[in-house]
C-alpha cells in the first residue's frame, strides 16, 4: 500500500539505518587513520561535533522551511493543501543543497582527472 503504515515506517528506517551506520563507520576509520595518533581524539571529536551542528543545523532549517511554506504556525490545523506544500518545499530544498554537495565534490575531481591527462601526454 502507498501508505505502508507501521511496517512501511520499520522497512524503511531499518535501511535508513543501516545505511547510516555502514556509511559512518568506514567515513570515521577513513578519517581518523588518517590523522596523526597523537591528533585522533580530537579529530574524532570534532568529526561528532560537526555532524551534531549538522543534524541539529539542518533539522532546524528544514523545520523553519516547512512552517514557511505551509502559511501557519499551528500545524495541527493547517488544512491538507498546506502540509503538501511545505513538504515540497521541503524537498526541494533537500534536492538543491544534495546537488550542490555533490557538485562541490565532483567538480574538484574532474579538474584534476583532467590536468593529469593533460599532463601525460
Amino acid at each position: 500500500t502507498p501508505g505502508g503504515g507501521a511496517q512501511g515506517y520499520i522497512i524503511a528506517l531499518v535501511i535508513l539505518t543501516s545505511g547510516f551506520a555502514t556509511f559512518q563507520a568506514a567515513n570515521n576509520t577513513a578519517v581518523v587513520t588518517s590523522t596523526a595518533p597523537g591528533k585522533r581524539g580530537v579529530v574524532s571529536g570534532l568529526l561528532n561535533l560537526s555532524r551534531n551542528l549538522g543534524l541539529v543545523t539542518g533539522a532546524s532549517l528544514m523545520g523553519a522551511v516547512f512552517m514557511h511554506a505551509a502559511g501557519t504556525s499551528a500545524i495541527a490545523a493547517a488544512s491538507v493543501a498546506a502540509v503538501v506544500s511545505g513538504t515540497h518545499a521541503v524537498f526541494l530544498l533537500a534536492t538543491l543543497l544534495t546537488a550542490i554537495a555533490l557538485a562541490a565534490v565532483v567538480v574538484p575531481r574532474t579538474r584534476v582527472a583532467v590536468r593529469s591527462l593533460t599532463r601525460t601526454r
